[in-house]
């Protein structure tokens, strides 16, 4: 799985539920979320009627930082990584962590957050060959959790990213505040994308599904549904070596696969799994998961 934190363009498209396309007005805001560049535009909503909904967006994007970030050095989970235990973890924590779980299972594996020791030694410059002793601490069965803590099998050695599942799971929460304030219609878009209702015309939401290169090879409709895009060498480390990793080592063959699913943290989760995984398995994976669909395998 992805071990390498995606520097991904943020925009979040929200219409307020009492809002009339023939008059409305837009607030906009631009910034920074996830370490990329990002905006925010409210349909409907004045500058001053949208500034308390930006500013909790803005300061959930910073919460959710503070747990799922590898480069926060006090986040919770680079915390987890540094001590090799975490205690009282956040339950936005818990749920990724479970769903982690659901994803190496069916995945028989290819799917494993604890591969993090893997792409720090590749990021350094080590080649697939040296890494016997990263692969040795590789392995989400030996990772225990549950409401009080978070336990690595050998403090100082073992690490986890989420980066293949943590960027859906903020795109889900930041569109359920957006609800939260009655925004019927919206697109949030953190290279995963959660929509929600439809556009201002009333047709499902358009998003195009796309290789790295950014050529789109389709485009799907969308309507109270989310959809990701992995790409197995979307980003290389050198040596011909894409960000995708298993605990085999890296997954070298040149694939994008999109998983549309009910929310964004199962389609991050799926794309990414399914990517890491072998071809024949792809169909199987979604299966074990209702409402989920693989939208492009290519």
């Amino acid at each position: 799985m992805t071990a390498l934190s995606r520097r991904r363009f943020l925009f979040i498209s929200a219409a307020c539920a009492a809002a009339n396309p023939a008059w409305a007005s837009d607030a906009r805001w631009n910034g920074t979320a996830l370490g990329a560049a990002a905006s925010l535009r409210l349909v409907g909503l004045s500058n001053t009627d949208a500034a308390p909904i930006i500013a909790a967006v803005e300061a959930e994007i910073s919460r959710l930082e503070d747990i799922f970030s590898l480069y926060r050095p006090d986040s919770q989970l680079s915390r987890l990584n540094r001590d090799g235990v975490l205690t009282a973890p956040a339950q936005e924590l818990l749920n990724v962590l479970s769903l982690c779980t659901a994803l190496h299972q069916a995945s028989k594996g290819a799917f494993d957050p604890s591969i993090q020791p893997m792409w720090l030694g590749l990021a350094n410059g080590a080649r697939p060959k040296d890494l016997i002793e990263a692969q040795r601490l590789v392995g989400w069965e030996k990772v225990s959790f549950d409401a009080s803590n978070v336990r690595l099998p050998d403090p100082g050695q073992s690490a986890l990213t989420l980066n293949g599942i943590a960027q859906g799971a903020i795109t889900d929460r930041i569109a359920a505040l957006l609800r939260d304030f009655g925004l019927r219609d919206v697109l949030v878009n953190m290279g995963e994308v959660a929509a929600l209702g439809t556009r201002s015309d009333g047709t499902p939401w358009k998003v195009g599904l796309a290789k790295p290169d950014q050529r789109v090879l389709k485009r799907i409709a969308l309507r109270n549904r989310a959809v990701a895009t992995s790409s197995s060498l979307g980003t290389q480390l050198g040596h011909g070596i894409g960000h995708i990793l298993t605990s085999a080592g890296p997954v070298r063959r040149n694939r994008t696969v999109s998983v549309s699913a009910p929310n964004a943290s199962l389609a991050d989760g799926l794309s990414t799994a399914i990517c890491a995984a072998p071809d024949s398995h792809a169909e199987e994976i979604v299966q074990r998961f209702p409402g989920t669909r693989i939208e492009l395998n290519a």
